[in-house]
Order: C-alpha cells, then sequence, then structure tokens
C-alpha cells in the first residue's frame, strides 16, 4: 500500500480546511495511516540533557543599586522564567497546536529561536536555554522541505509516478505546510490540516514535531508535553539588524494611464 496520489496531501488538506474536519471519512483515514506508517524513517531522537531555545519579545525590569540602597532607576533583564513557557490551556492557534492546547515551541539555536518571533530593529528578545529532561522521539517534517519536483505534470497534464516519487512529492507537500511561517490574522483554518497531523503523532506516542525554520538556518521543534524541558537560563539581546534578499519570481506588469 502506498499513497493513493502524489496529490494526497493536497486534497487531505482542502478536506479538512473546507469540508469535513471532524468527522473523518475513509479517504482521510487511509491518507492519515500511510502518513503514520511512512513516517517511521523519520523518527528523531531528542536525548535527556540536549539543551534547545525559546524566545520572547520583550524584557523585564530590575532595580539599579548604588551600595545597598536602591537608586530608584531600572534597567532591562531577561523576562522571568514564568514568561518564557506557555500558559496552560490559553494558546492561540498555532501551526502543531489547535486553540487552547499548549504545547512549546522551540529552535535548535538561539538565533533561529530569535528570527521565529520577527523582531524589529531596536527591538528587545529574551531568549532562553532549556534542558530536554527526558529521552524522546519526535517525527522530523524537515528533510523534503527543499526537495523538488512536488508535483508531476507530463505534457501539461498530471500523470502519476511510482510509489517510491509518490511518497516523497507527499512529504514534500507535509514538510512545506509545516515550515511555512505563521501569519498572525492568517485564517484559522489553515492549520488544521498540521494540527491533525501533529495529533496523529502525539496519539501514536512521539514527544513533538520537528520541521524547517523559514526565518532561521536551524530547525523549529515543537513538544507536546510543555513539562518536557526545563529553563536553564535567560539571556537578553537587541536586534540590531534585519536583512531580507529578494529575487524575481515572475514577470511584471505594467499598467496604462
Amino acid at each position: 500500500m502506498s499513497f493513493k496520489s502524489w496529490q494526497s496531501y493536497w486534497k487531505f488538506s482542502s478536506k479538512v480546511k473546507y469540508d469535513q474536519r471532524y468527522i473523518r471519512d475513509e479517504e482521510v483515514e487511509l491518507f492519515l495511516s500511510e502518513v503514520l506508517k511512512t513516517s517511521e524513517g523519520r523518527k528523531k531522537r531528542l536525548s535527556e540533557g540536549s539543551m534547545l531555545w525559546r524566545s520572547q519579545i520583550g524584557s523585564g525590569d530590575k532595580p539599579v543599586f548604588y551600595g545597598d540602597e536602591e537608586s530608584g532607576d531600572f534597567e532591562s533583564c531577561p523576562l522571568p522564567p514564568e514568561r518564557m513557557k506557555p500558559l496552560k490551556n490559553v494558546a492561540t492557534e498555532g501551526r502543531v497546536n489547535p486553540k487552547g492546547i499548549s504545547y512549546i515551541y522551540l529552535a535548535t539555536d538561539k538565533e533561529t529561536a530569535m528570527s521565529e518571533v520577527r523582531p524589529w530593529i531596536g527591538s528587545e528578545v529574551s531568549v532562553a536555554m532549556f534542558e530536554v529532561i527526558k529521552d524522546l522521539v519526535v517525527i522530523d517534517c524537515s528533510i523534503n522541505t527543499h526537495k523538488n519536483p512536488c508535483f508531476f505534470d507530463l505534457n501539461k497534464g498530471f500523470y502519476e509516478p511510482d510509489d517510491e516519487d509518490k511518497e516523497d512529492a507527499v512529504w514534500s507537500h507535509i514538510d512545506k505546510a509545516f515550515s511555512e511561517p505563521v501569519v498572525s490574522n492568517e485564517n484559522e483554518s489553515h492549520y488544521v490540516p498540521t494540527q491533525i497531523i501533529a495529533e496523529l503523532f502525539k496519539r501514536n506516542g512521539y514527544g513533538g514535531v520537528a520541521y524547517k525554520s523559514m526565518l532561521g538556518e536551524g530547525l523549529n521543534i515543537c513538544l507536546f508535553d510543555t513539562e518536557a524541558v526545563k529553563i536553564k537560563g535567560c539571556w537578553l539581546f537587541e536586534a540590531k539588524k534585519v536583512r531580507f534578499d529578494f529575487s524575481e519570481s515572475a514577470n511584471p506588469y505594467s499598467v496604462k494611464s
């Protein structure tokens, strides 16, 4: 058995976003079953003692002392530990978590963690280092993020490739869906497909999902158990420079006045 089509993720995504979300039909269940089966080769182990990073925009204040006396002035400091972990049961919609269910989003390096919060020049960013306190296995959804081709056409008509190419294509679509940057005003239904896939992994005993950051060089890692990590320290950074590099991706058009 293999994926029915190289377009299986797109069909699943459309179904759960726009047609039938909570009561799943046979086609959706078969797709999820194949996702789970083919995810076996994507297991990524996070060993106890591994270090990950998490950022928040903002800083705290601490009093300035002259000797043993408070001066009445304050200086910036990193946010306190309780601000660096998500609050229980008040989560907003995320790439991996549904509204109201708290997971913890981390990154493999502090630069990626800081990039993910989209700081502006001059903003202060608190960056915490977290230690993984138990062995975990996460599913790596970064492997096919940049893999091409993601679709197959023959003389401008679509065709079905062999099972291996189908699997590569479907997983490239899944990986790209997890990696797409979250936009705060985005329609919430956009998150549903990746949330369902993540919950599939959670239900089957996995600890989280890893996926490629499109804003930094590292990986993002979302853990289902917010207590699977503990904070080890926190630093404060100021964003000094934000740089984008653009390349033209389509032909321009002109408007006659």
